[in-house]
């Protein structure tokens, strides 16, 4: 099959029908999962700490340490959520936080191995590219001994949160204490030779171009090429209640429904090497979620135990397993749970 170049796929973003795009990218679907399955992961977000020194503008979530509401949650919250987790079936954490000024690895290493020694069947999949290039920075050591040292721990695989939209422009203005695309990249490449997986993500609608979302789904798509460490590939809307930039903002426009759909069928026809392409529910709510299934996704992400992250700019949707169940079914297809790794652990 032939590649689609970025030419062709800007001007299906811009000029397809978005029907003819719907089903274009369903057929590519069902050439990589040719059984019907959709599939879902039972898991539950933990933010470790909401002290966050980068001041990202469209996040609504950070504070600072002297804040009132600041946290660092202890081992034994965190043992409490994961005990939560586990009596309903769950199987792995999503481990994110604030770049912390102050926690350096060997805090990471503690609670990496206390959480493995003590939950050896959850799997951690935690760390943002970000949270790693600050852990090395503040620890005075490489990118790669901070992913040999958390690995060694118990670290299995690594969230792409931080890319938002691969463009230094664009990362200038919305986050411009964050690492630039080369380094997200990079540390992604990093962690793929070291046998650490990892997802790519993308979050659109703020100030990007149509240009810079063509130009982000090829910097995953060289990447994959050249390491294969992709699972999956993420992309949600930017949620703007309480954030900075839609203040600075605030006749900026609410990406559609419509938009998502398209981007999302661009998205599977594009990155034809990243087997997965995940529905965003949590930021687009769940009937679009499901339509994403007839625009090229094939896994709905996570029950979403809990959520704070994109809860703090407004998007407060939230879905039990036996409605995932409904949803794919109601499409045709075949639910099932999956692990961290994409291997079916449960046929419904």
């Amino acid at each position: 099959m032939q590649r689609l170049t970025k030419e062709k796929a800007l001007d299906l973003m811009q000029n397809a029908d978005l029907l003819e795009l719907g089903k274009m990218a369903s057929e590519r679907k069902k050439e990589l999962h040719p059984k019907g399955v959709t599939t879902f992961v039972v898991d539950r977000n933990i933010n470790y700490t909401n002290i966050c020194w980068v001041d990202c503008k469209f996040c609504a979530f950070y504070r600072h340490e002297k804040d009132a509401d600041a946290y660092v949650l202890t081992f034994q919250e965190i043992d409490k959520k994961i005990d939560e987790l586990l009596e309903i079936g769950g199987t792995q954490i999503l481990f994110q936080g604030g770049v912390h000024p102050k926690l350096k690895i060997e805090w990471y290493e503690d609670l990496v191995e206390h959480i493995h020694t003590k939950y050896p069947t959850i799997t951690i999949h935690g760390f943002s590219s970000i949270e790693i290039d600050f852990i090395a920075k503040i620890s005075r050591i490489s990118i790669e001994e901070v992913l040999e040292r958390l690995k060694a721990k118990g670290l299995a695989s690594i969230p792409g949160a931080g890319a938002e939209i691969l463009s230094d422009e664009v990362r200038d203005i919305i986050a411009p204490k964050k690492i630039d695309s080369d380094v997200w990249i990079d540390i992604h490449r990093k962690a793929h030779k070291l046998g650490i997986m990892s997802t790519a993500t993308m979050m659109y609608g703020t100030i990007e171009s149509d240009e810079d979302i063509i130009e982000h789904f090829d910097m995953v798509r060289k990447l994959q090429d050249e390491t294969g460490g992709f699972r999956a590939f993420i992309m949600w809307s930017f949620q703007g209640d309480n954030t900075e930039l839609l203040a600075q903002i605030p006749d900026m426009d609410k990406p559609s429904s419509n938009r998502y759909l398209r981007l999302l069928a661009v998205a599977r026809l594009y990155l034809d090497n990243v087997v997965n392409i995940q529905s965003s529910w949590v930021t687009q709510g769940p009937y679009i979620g499901q339509m994403a299934l007839k625009f090229g996704a094939n896994d709905l992400g996570s029950t979403m135990m809990e959520e704070n992250v994109v809860s703090s700019a407004g998007a407060n949707f939230s879905m039990a397993q036996d409605e995932m169940i409904h949803l794919i079914r109601d499409v045709g297809e075949i639910p099932c749970v999956r692990n961290t790794a994409y291997e079916i652990l449960e046929r419904f």
